[in-house]
């Protein structure tokens, strides 16, 4: 197993010995997915941070009507999870599901915590990755109540600027709030030049 994606993705923010390397990865659980397969439903308690390795997994949840809401894609080199779930042991309120054939590194929590004990400076890790995602989110939340459309589709184009070959039109709508449709004739209008 390569384990080089996920060691160059936490040495962002820490610096680890060889020891800590293989204690590190000693804990992670590879795992591949199929596409439309499920790593977490709502209800399910979530048990791992997820790093994904190859692949693409969304988050979203799906309202009483059935309409789905996307909070957020992983790709290569992010992590996903139920922070909500994880943090506080109670059933997951999102699904997690593969949208390409991907695989993915898992650390179950209580490997976490051991983890945390073996080598401290893997809190300062997780909770650099914590608050950056909930600066994410806060961003988001931001943009959703006060940008157009078109303005959070073209940050999301360059939040993911393969966006448009990984993704299908209608999970990307979901994730900026719109239908399909709407998001249908907003490309046209920028195609043709009525909106930079």
């Amino acid at each position: 197993m390569n384990y080089q994606p996920i060691i160059k993705n936490i040495s962002k923010h820490i610096t680890l010995a060889t020891k800590e390397i293989e204690y590190f990865t000693s804990l992670l659980q590879y795992k591949t997915i199929k596409r439309k397969e499920f790593i977490l439903r709502p209800g399910e308690i979530c048990r791992h941070e997820t790093f994904v390795t190859k692949g693409c997994l969304r988050t979203y949840h799906m309202d009483e009507n059935g309409i789905e809401h996307i909070l957020g894609f992983s790709i290569e080199d992010w992590w996903a999870e139920d922070l909500y779930s994880f943090h506080t042991n109670k059933p997951a309120r999102l699904f997690i599901e593969a949208i390409e054939y991907s695989e993915v590194l898992q650390i179950e929590k209580t490997n976490l915590e051991k983890l945390y004990e073996e080598v401290p400076k893997f809190e300062r890790f997780f909770r650099l990755s914590f608050q950056n995602a909930y600066i994410a989110q806060q961003e988001r939340l931001t943009l959703n109540l006060s940008s157009t459309a078109a303005e959070r589709y073209d940050l999301f184009k360059k939040k993911y600027p393969y966006s448009e070959e990984r993704f299908p039109q209608k999970q990307i709508a979901s994730y900026l709030g719109i239908t399909p449709e709407f998001l249908s004739k907003l490309r046209n209008k920028i195609a043709s030049g009525e909106i930079s």
